[in-house]
């Protein structure tokens, strides 16, 4: 498994990564269309090769024979911390295989040496893979809060780490 920094011209594999990690998070939470209808949204390829080139983020990928997961985070301008984790996935063949530690390992220490002292993640309450990953990872409960999803309201718990 190699892990690096993501590349322009990883953002199809990286829209991959999301929609098979989407659907097996989140379907019986908020439902196939709404998954869709996020994906193309927030993971079509001009924004997330443009997210990939903005100088204040950080995006790792972790490759097998393709990307099979990748991480993303930078400054926060709203949450309980100053950075923020904006993004974390990993193919649901390769859960538990400790490749999400390893992703969040490296945004957290690239966000450190660029001068953050803390960061933050939004999680799903009902989404039980996720929360026991951000417990693992010693991620703190800050709170919970209910928003507006693709039309749906969603409960979030927001967690918190020190760098």
């Amino acid at each position: 498994m190699e892990f690096r920094e993501a590349l322009p011209d990883d953002a199809h594999a990286i829209q991959r990564v999301a929609r098979h990690s989407w659907h097996e998070a989140y379907d019986s939470i908020i439902g196939k269309e709404a998954i869709e209808e996020k994906i193309e949204e927030w993971y079509n390829r001009d924004t997330l090769q443009d997210s990939i080139e903005r100088e204040k983020t950080v995006m790792f990928v972790a490759v097998a024979d393709d990307v099979v997961g990748f991480a993303q985070g930078g400054p926060s301008e709203d949450g309980p911390a100053d950075a923020s984790l904006w993004r974390i996935y990993v193919l649901p063949a390769y859960w538990g295989e400790e490749i999400g530690t390893t992703l969040l390992n490296q945004v957290c220490s690239a966000l450190k040496t660029k001068g953050y002292n803390a960061i933050w993640a939004a999680v799903m309450a009902e989404n039980d893979v996720g929360r026991a990953f951000y417990a693992k990872q010693e991620f703190e409960t800050h709170e919970r809060r209910t928003v507006e999803l693709a039309g749906q309201k969603v409960t979030e718990v927001i967690v918190r780490k020190e760098l």
